[in-house]
């Protein structure tokens, strides 16, 4: 186990397999970069960390998509639109 920053570790497999309460509470504290033949091969994080990336990811997503709507809308006519009345009827 290589601690390559402040809260990121890496790991091997073999390392994984013999220690994983000690890898588990470094994933608690920070990232745990797995690694297979010298090649990084998966993430380890904590669920905390995993759902504010989660959250992040979608406040993101969501912000790309009203800067679109809003373009759209700019660029946008009256006879781009239907009428809702039109529209149940």
């Amino acid at each position: 186990m290589i601690t390559i920053k402040e809260n990121t570790t890496l790991v091997g497999v073999s390392e994984l397999r013999s220690g994983i309460e000690k890898v588990l509470k470094k994933a608690h504290d920070g990232v745990v970069i797995i690694e297979k033949r010298h090649k990084p091969t998966a993430v380890l994080m904590s669920n905390e960390e995993y759902e504010h990336i989660q959250n992040l990811l979608e406040t993101a997503e969501d912000l790309v998509l009203g800067f679109i709507a809003d373009a759209r809308y700019k660029s946008s006519k009256g006879k781009d639109y239907i009428d809702i009345e039109a529209l149940l009827k």
